[in-house]
């Protein structure tokens, strides 16, 4: 497409949006913008890049601006959330415009309202809307995707994903997930809906799977399910994929080392959600985060992530690792701009509409994130 821009990044100032511009201003190629609501931010942001960036300004509460971006780049980056609160503008106007669009989302009924009403006229513009472009869930989508690659072909496949994770979240990253929490009911019915409208994968079964809480002796941890979003990317890029198999299934678990942890996990993740239905309560909670908020460098320097994967089919397992650092931030910011870089510079499979990393980027997403440090390991095989 002939248009001025390769990447526009829409949120540049807050938190995670600006630590993606760094990434993009030390590692980005061809022509790029930043764009937001308040322009002194912006100006402020390029003057502490120290790049001569084109600065737009753009705003969820005026549509026009947003068609405005869209049409003028190749690949929009959204860091703007909570997203089921503040994406939808900026996902039709890119659906309509023929423009490819990232996000970090990690909201499974934002993903499905998504779908539901933009997917067909993004096929038919061309443009590819790839959803959960950060720690959900490309560590545990390319995961997967290199994991089966391992695994004999045309034969049924089982993969199990284990998460530990270290690290501390930013005021955005609350208010997206306590909205989440607010809307399961309303995200279940749509999950519902979506399923019903999607289409069939004749002649495949392919399922995401709530496996019961165990204990794994390989990492000498507790596993509880988790009930993000990964489960459900994983099991369309299954879908769209036949080297996931005839007969292909997904388990998604928090890994803990203690038994005590695990209960404590359990059940402030059960108290959250409860929280999260009381509107005073909630009210609360989101006061004590201010968007835009974050953990410092120092502390993100000490963060960390590996998800460990074991595969199975046709007599053979395999084991592997996806490990990295700061998992919600420096490291989503990596995968959010590489995943941008892709869509704007590789050549990529034929897709169109609603898709996933591994659907749309698959081997050059990988490449891409190895390149830049994280690692995608074979831990040990059998058979």
């Amino acid at each position: 497409m002939d248009r001025p821009y390769d990447i526009v990044l829409f949120g540049a100032t807050g938190f995670t949006g600006a630590l993606t511009a760094e990434y993009l201003a030390a590692h980005g190629t061809g022509t790029w913008a930043v764009a937001g609501r308040n322009p002194a931010k912006l100006e402020a942001l390029r003057d502490r890049l120290g790049v001569d960036l084109p600065l737009l300004r753009a705003d969820v509460t005026d549509p026009a601006s947003l068609r405005e971006i869209a049409a003028a780049a190749r690949v929009v980056i959204s860091t703007v959330g909570p997203y089921l609160t503040y994406g939808e503008p900026l996902v039709a106007a890119c659906a309509e415009a023929g423009t490819d669009y990232v996000d970090l989302t990690g909201e499974p009924e934002f993903v499905d309202l998504m779908y539901l009403k933009y997917h067909a006229r993004a096929v038919e513009t061309g443009a590819r809307l790839v959803h959960a472009c950060g720690f959900d869930s490309v560590p545990h989508d390319l995961g997967v995707y290199f994991t089966v690659r391992r695994l004999p072909e045309d034969v049924p496949l089982s993969v199990r994903g284990y998460v530990q994770a270290g690290g501390a979240p930013s005021g955005g990253t609350v208010h997206s997930a306590i909205t989440a929490m607010a809307h399961l009911r309303e995200a279940a019915r749509v999950h519902r809906r979506r399923r019903a409208a999607e289409p069939p994968v004749p002649g495949r079964r392919i399922r995401a799977v709530q496996g019961r809480p165990h204990r794994n002796a390989g990492l000498g941890a507790w596993a509880l399910p988790l009930p993000t979003l990964d489960p459900d990317v994983v099991r369309r890029s299954a879908a769209a994929l036949d080297r996931y198999g005839p007969d292909f299934s997904y388990s998604h678990f928090a890994a803990v080392r203690h038994l005590a942890s695990a209960v404590g996990l359990a059940a402030g993740t059960a108290g959250a959600v409860a929280a999260a239905q009381i509107g005073p309560v909630r009210d609360r909670l989101l006061d004590r985060f201010t968007p835009g908020d974050g953990p410092s460098p120092e502390r993100r320097a000490r963060s960390w992530f590996s998800v460990h994967f074991v595969g199975e089919g046709g007599g053979r397992k395999v084991v592997t690792k996806v490990s990295g650092g700061d998992p919600g931030y420096d490291e989503t910011a990596k995968m959010l701009a590489e995943s941008a870089l892709s869509l704007a510079f590789d050549d990529l499979p034929e897709t169109a509409g609603q898709v996933t990393t591994a659907e749309a980027m698959g081997d050059a997403l990988l490449g891409r994130l190895q390149r830049a440090g994280l690692e995608f390991t074979v831990v040990g095989s059998t058979g």
